[in-house]
């Protein structure tokens, strides 16, 4: 049986905060076997296939809307139904439809141009974007207007990615 260690980041990412630095410390200090029960509000499609090119098989279970929970094995399949899990998550967090490189771009315009596509998309669609920066106030927009985004520094530290799901509005927030 695999040693996991509990990871929580829903506050974090309820909050706009980017947990990646956080998720990638604690793999960091696992020990040789030790895996990782990480809980999210989201899947982090883009995290699983990363920790998937290190090694690390999972399991993800939705418990709620909001709450995920997701076994990181190392080296192994960690029991249930895997292709499945892959399946859930691939029509969660499909490949992008839009791929924007915005490097070259001054605040606020990069913002405007996501918040602008993203006014087109379907909902389930994903934007993918380069940024020079981290985008702190874009978070709190995305957050407001309902959307999912995952997002790191790349291996430089010089470009941020952001992947960021379309979603509706729900009833219930139109509603007074």
């Amino acid at each position: 049986m695999v040693q996991l260690r509990e990871l929580d980041v829903r506050q974090i990412l309820r909050d706009g905060g980017m947990p990646f630095q956080l998720i990638m410390d604690t793999f960091a200090a696992l020990a040789p076997g030790e895996g990782v029960r990480l809980h999210a509000i989201f899947e982090p499609v883009p995290l699983i296939r990363q920790l998937e090119q290190r090694g690390y098989s999972h399991l993800s279970k939705r418990l709620a809307d909001d709450d995920w929970e997701i076994d990181f094995v190392p080296g192994q399949k960690p029991g249930g139904n895997v292709e499945a899990a892959t399946a859930t998550a691939e029509a969660i967090w499909p490949e992008p439809r839009w791929n924007l490189d915005l490097t070259d771009l001054a605040p606020p315009e990069p913002m405007e141009r996501i918040l602008s596509r993203l006014e087109t998309m379907e909902s389930g669609e994903v934007l993918f974007a380069l940024l020079n920066r981290e985008p702190l106030f874009l978070f709190n927009e995305l957050k407001a207007r309902g959307h999912e985004w995952i997002g790191n520094f790349d291996a430089s530290g010089k470009i941020y990615r952001i992947m960021i799901r379309a979603t509706p509005a729900r009833v219930s927030d139109a509603c007074p």
